[in-house]
């Protein structure tokens, strides 16, 4: 099975009993704790989405917003790593409201298309000057599409003062 990334929006109390529960963390991310829509999928985009936004030049503060809105900031219970099946490299993490709010902000004022603009047309060229070397196509629409995703996603998080958990699953 391949290893995504996933998000979850969840109130701030959600997340303090996560942070005092393994095992409510593991509902979090067995997809049970929340309705299907608190979720994002996001696929293998992050890495991608983070060497275009180089490529870009996008600014400081916009390029850190999207590499925090992709790693999260602290680990939620490092007492979850021990259960069976998580990934170790990749702690589950988080953000909390307010900085979710701010990564919606930054995320919002980022033009797609100007972003995207920095691949190169050759469907191969765009794969490896962003590291992607197994996909079918040109990785712009892929791109485009999951980059929408977490704008939106964050967004929500935003204006229903949510946290956001992030995992590798």
């Amino acid at each position: 099975m391949a290893v995504t990334q996933q998000l979850a929006r969840l109130s701030p109390g959600l997340l303090a009993t996560c942070r005092s529960s393994a095992e409510e963390l593991d509902k979090l991310c067995s997809f049970a704790l929340l309705p299907f829509t608190e979720y994002l999928d996001l696929d293998w985009a992050p890495a991608p989405l983070i060497r275009v936004f180089e490529l870009a030049q996008v600014s400081t503060p916009i390029a850190a917003a999207l590499r925090r809105g992709l790693n999260g900031d602290v680990e939620i219970n490092p007492a979850f790593r021990d259960r069976r099946d998580t990934v170790w490299e990749h702690p589950v993490t988080a953000l909390e409201p307010a900085i979710a709010a701010d990564a919606a902000a930054l995320l919002g004022q980022v033009d797609p298309g100007a972003v995207l603009a920095a691949l190169p047309e050759d469907a191969a060229a765009a794969l490896l000057c962003i590291g992607m070397r197994q996909f079918d196509g040109h990785p712009r629409p892929y791109l485009q599409r999951h980059l929408a995703a977490l704008r939106d996603f964050y967004s929500h998080a935003a204006h229903r003062r949510l946290a956001v958990a992030l995992w590798w699953d």
